[in-house]
């Protein structure tokens, strides 16, 4: 059996190449057509039984049902949601391979989309064939929801929840990523926050300008600058009135988990490279607390008038720049972009204009739900090292409304690393991490139907 294992990896790794070759950016739609293709195929060449859902606008979402075996409990059904969508792999001159021409470099694979989110799409597939192979069949019933736009914020992914809810029953959720942190540990998420995407915006003439004008024309710059220094103040607290309504606070069992979180602050600093101190200390704040439990408001990017080399002295017309707040469970995205707009015409910035570009609420599991310590005491077992499983992730994705509409627990894990730079170039899954992956996943649904009945049972 151990060869026929060995087979399975050997083709579930090319199976994964060929999928990271497709270059699925969703921001500039490419590929959506061929990539709904090939993953369906790849689940019904897996035994899945496949449905592509196209009737509510957007890129299609892919739904996939493997049966349980016949010594399974078909009674049983636990739902993995994934994404065929990736990010776009611009800067292309910091790449050190192509991004969609996935290469393996010192036991590790890079290509765009690795770690964010077709590694674990292709694990997870692979761990249903492990068991097929070892088992005889599925322990319980195992379906897919593959969307298409997650990396743009999943703006239809909504109606089709809701239309095909009985399609995506379930009694659990396994989310999309997850990994080992720079110490190597497991980390996994039951929540995740929401996110206000706001796009600001400051116009203050028809033309760029010669910039010896300055002296008796307002700067479109200057007045986006102050219009934005007037929300967060010097100790980087989010002053906008409202913004913290409705905000529920943690549980106790919630704020225990926090505590126990590891967090190396020097670490983090050697990362990224940090060259001020942690926002935190000024603020008296526990960063594990602030990461888990506060919202956040972030400049992402920002743009008005010359950039390129060299000099050209010009007034700007306009400025631009792009915010994300991260969002606690109570928040809503709409009443952020409300609370910011009357800010902003309370301060005299009348004439700055908002537009939300992607609005999702924060969910949380209930973090008693046995599905959860099941989940965190497999992965214990499987990879016999410590477990770090937080109430939410400090990011976003469209997780609230799998929990509103399908009413079920959820928790986020995968094969990434601390080094899988998601998002970034040379963005990468180490091979040892996905073949670990594959049988925490074969694993973890063994014991799956039994810890439901453990449920019933506490109950």
């Amino acid at each position: 059996m151990q060869a026929k294992t060995k087979e399975i990896l050997e083709e579930s790794f090319a199976i994964l190449e060929q999928y990271l070759q497709l270059e699925t950016v969703s921001a500039q739609s490419k590929a959506i057509p061929k990539t709904v293709a090939y993953i369906s195929s790849v689940i019904q060449d897996f035994g899945g039984e496949v449905k592509v859902l196209d009737d509510l606008g957007g890129n299609p979402v892919v739904y996939g049902f493997f049966p349980a075996g016949e010594k399974g409990d078909a009674s049983k059904t636990l739902l993995y949601y994934n994404h065929y969508d990736v990010q776009p792999a611009e800067p292309l001159e910091e790449w050190v391979t192509e991004p969609f021409s996935p290469a393996v470099y010192d036991g590790k694979l890079f290509a765009r989309g690795v770690s964010d989110n077709k590694g674990d799409t292709i694990a997870r597939l692979t761990a249903l064939k492990v068991l097929q192979e070892a088992e005889g069949g599925l322990p319980c019933n195992v379906k897919f929801l593959i969307e298409g736009e997650e990396e743009i914020g999943s703006p239809n992914l909504t109606p089709y929840l809701e239309k095909y809810a009985e399609l995506f029953e379930a009694d659990a959720c396994i989310w999309e990523f997850g990994g080992k942190d720079e110490q190597e540990r497991i980390s996994m998420v039951a929540g995740i926050k929401g996110m206000a995407y706001m796009e600001l915006t400051a116009i203050g003439a028809d033309i760029d300008m010669h910039s010896s004008v300055g002296a008796y024309v307002d700067n479109a710059a200057w007045r986006l600058v102050h219009a934005l220094a007037s929300m967060r103040n010097k100790q980087n607290e989010i002053i906008v009135e409202g913004f913290y309504d409705g905000i529920i606070p943690p549980t106790e069992l919630e704020e225990e988990v926090v505590k126990s979180l590891p967090f190396n602050g020097k670490a983090v600093q050697e990362l990224y490279g940090l060259k001020r101190p942690l926002i935190t200390n000024g603020l008296g704040q526990d960063p594990r607390y602030a990461m888990v439990f506060e919202p956040t408001m972030t400049i992402c990017g920002m743009e008005s008038g010359y950039t390129g080399e060299g000099a050209k002295t010009v007034l700007p017309k306009s400025a631009k720049v792009k915010l994300d707040c991260r969002l606690v469970p109570g928040q809503d995205p709409n009443h952020i972009l409300e609370s910011v707009e009357n800010h902003l015409k309370k301060h005299g910035f009348h004439d700055v204009s908002v537009k939300l570009i992607n609005g999702q609420k924060a969910y949380r599991s209930d973090f008693s739900h046995p599905f959860i310590s099941h989940v965190k005491n497999t992965a214990k077992e499987v990879y016999n090292r410590d477990v770090v499983l937080a109430p939410n992730s400090a990011g976003t994705g469209p997780m609230f409304d799998f929990g509103r509409v399908l009413k079920l627990p959820i928790v986020s894990t995968g094969v990434g690393w601390v080094g899988s730079k998601a998002h970034a170039p040379n963005e990468s899954i180490r091979l040892k991490d996905y073949e670990e992956g594959i049988i925490y996943m074969a694993q973890m649904l063994k014991g799956f139907p039994a810890a439901l009945e453990a449920e019933k049972l506490e109950l």
